[in-house]
């Protein structure tokens, strides 16, 4: 019999990969969590986003941090590298999106998903703690007088997020035994609402993975190897399909000349590496010939919730706009577009740069002068505002951010290929129709909330001089499907084309939720591990039996 190193091997540690990792450890499995970011505790976490070495994620310029910008022709997609992935920097918001998601896609018809996935979220929303905002801030507050000026009152909403909040009647900031798991988990301390969510929570409070799914598995024998990233996937014994496991092939991510290789086998593989990790990796394998007979839809959908980035910045205020939780509160202008209120923690202003005065007019070229004519326009008539509304000092504390989400349908492709100014290397590229990088809807209402609150309209400049959007929520390129023409996965996450091989990450969704996806990924995570048996159902029959029946039969054998 073939003695693997482990029994899984998942390649990333996000929410996909650290719910593979616990519910994958507590069936008996060895597990390995390969994760090329780093391990963050709060003494290491940066004071503010200025520590940009620390707080960007660009390794071959020596930025060891954990969020990634990266621009494509189509879009700029900010995600997350770290032990527990984007839980480090996201901002927890955690919600459900509307049923009419499972309608779309590809995804469609191929479960009853409107009666299987309330019994998942459910237990995801356990897992990662979620309740309804408890610290409230001035932001929301100017959040939610904007939506009565727009007529939209009605929908204002405190959100759905992964923090602990303590007791209502202790001071914030109070440490508790863990008041998650019984006293499996650790020690949390009450969040003190100071908006320092995205930058990596120094105080304790923050639900991230590391919290919960993760720390959870590392009790129970699974191991995680930090900055290390994998360069190498292969079938082992000449088994094309790896029906008798694979070697794994990683090197240490921040070592730039002698990347020793190490082998690591396994008898299954979770690629879990992030939409964009996991397309990259896959193309790569693809293309190399080890695992060349992934569906040739891979890189195919990738939406984007057809995002905004807008804002209002009040200039010299004595309220402060950075105190709450990262996202505190939304409301729907209409039934398509949903606006989140997002904050940064005082002092941390480096993203200021992203943002400037609100513009209006057409996506593309013409769409520059409507800006130079917005800024000519504030800086005659308010002088000081206009000013202060274009330098970094004070952002945080002076400005709410909106995050504009669409359910719309709408999505580019990815592709494996050399780019016209570094043709020594391949890497992805986007292809296809563009993504609409100026949504009226939401430009008027900031427009009319900004006049209404006496603040200054932002608009996203990447939007203006680039005609591209930013996005936190890269979702879909390795589609779930019925057939490998349609997608590059099965409806329980098994690639297609190979045993033993699983997707189980933001690149599986097949639509646009129009909310952040972190819980459904989640829950289809916990969904795809209910799959598998217990590692004594594994010893008992073989891979193919699995594959061939139905979860509950397998169960009961």
């Amino acid at each position: 019999m073939q003695t693997h190193d482990y029994d899984y091997i998942v390649i990333g540690s996000g929410f996909g990969g650290s719910v593979s990792a616990y519910r994958l450890s507590q069936k008996g499995y060895r597990v390995l969590v390969v994760e090329q970011g780093r391990r963050w505790t709060p003494d290491n976490l940066p004071k503010t986003n200025w520590k940009f070495w620390d707080y960007l994620w660009r390794p071959a310029l020596g930025l060891k941090g954990f969020l990634s910008l990266r621009l494509f022709k189509h879009v700029m997609i900010l995600h997350g590298n770290a032990v527990g992935g984007g839980s480090i920097t996201y901002a927890q918001t955690l919600l459900v999106p509307p049923n009419s998601v499972w309608k779309e896609g590809n995804w469609a018809g191929l479960d009853d998903w409107e009666s299987v996935m309330p019994e998942h979220y459910e237990k995801a929303k356990y897992m990662l703690g979620v309740t309804e905002n408890r610290r409230p801030g001035p932001a929301d507050y100017k959040l939610k007088e904007m939506a009565a000026s727009a007529g939209v009152e009605d929908s204002f909403y405190l959100t759905d997020v992964g923090v602990f909040f303590g007791d209502d009647n202790d001071e914030p900031g109070k440490r508790y035994p863990d008041p998650f798991f019984e006293g499996e988990g650790p020690d949390r301390n009450s969040c003190i609402g100071c908006g320092g969510c995205m930058v990596g929570c120094q105080h304790n409070a923050k639900n991230t993975l590391d919290k919960n799914y993760l720390y959870l598995a590392e009790k129970r024998g699974a191991t995680v190897q930090p900055e290390t990233r994998v360069v190498d996937v292969k079938p082992l014994n000449g088994k094309a399909d790896g029906a008798e496991g694979y070697e794994v092939l990683t090197v240490p991510t921040f070592e730039r000349f002698n990347k020793i290789q190490t082998r690591i086998t396994a008898q299954n593989v979770v690629f879990a590496a992030s939409s964009l990790g996991t397309q990259e990796l896959l193309f790569h394998l693809k293309d190399v010939g080890s695992l060349p007979n992934i569906s040739d839809d891979l890189g195919n959908r990738v939406r984007t919730n057809s995002e905004s980035i807008l804002g209002v910045r009040y200039p010299g205020t004595k309220e402060d706009m950075s105190k709450g939780v990262s996202i505190g509160s939304g409301i729907h202008i209409d039934q398509y577009t949903h606006i989140e209120a997002v904050r940064y923690p005082e002092g941390s202003n480096l993203l200021s740069s992203l943002l400037t005065i609100l513009t209006g007019g057409k996506p593309g070229p013409t769409r520059v002068l409507y800006w130079l004519l917005a800024m000519i326009k504030i800086l005659i008539k308010r002088p000081i505002a206009g000013i202060r509304s274009s330098i970094p000092y004070r952002f945080a504390s002076e400005t709410i951010i909106f995050l504009v989400m669409q359910t719309l349908d709408g999505h580019i492709n990815m592709r494996w290929k050399r780019a016209w100014y570094w043709p020594f290397k391949k890497k992805l590229t986007t292809q296809g129709n563009p993504i609409p990088t100026f949504i009226p809807e939401a430009n008027e209402f900031t427009q009319k909330a900004a006049a209404a609150t006496g603040g200054v309209g932002l608009s996203s400049l990447s939007e203006i001089l680039f005609n591209v959007p930013m996005t936190a929520h890269c979702m879909g390129g390795c589609a779930m499907a019925e057939s490998p023409d349609k997608g590059v996965i099965d409806a329980q996450n098994r690639v297609f084309n190979y045993q033993n091989m699983y997707v189980v990450d933001g690149s599986m969704l097949s639509a646009n939720l129009g909310v952040n996806p972190s819980l459904t990924i989640t829950a289809l995570a916990e969904r795809a591990m209910s799959y598998i048996p217990d590692k004594s159902g594994v010893d008992a029959i073989s891979q193919e039996e699995i594959a061939s029946q139905p979860q509950q039969e397998v169960m009961e054998k």
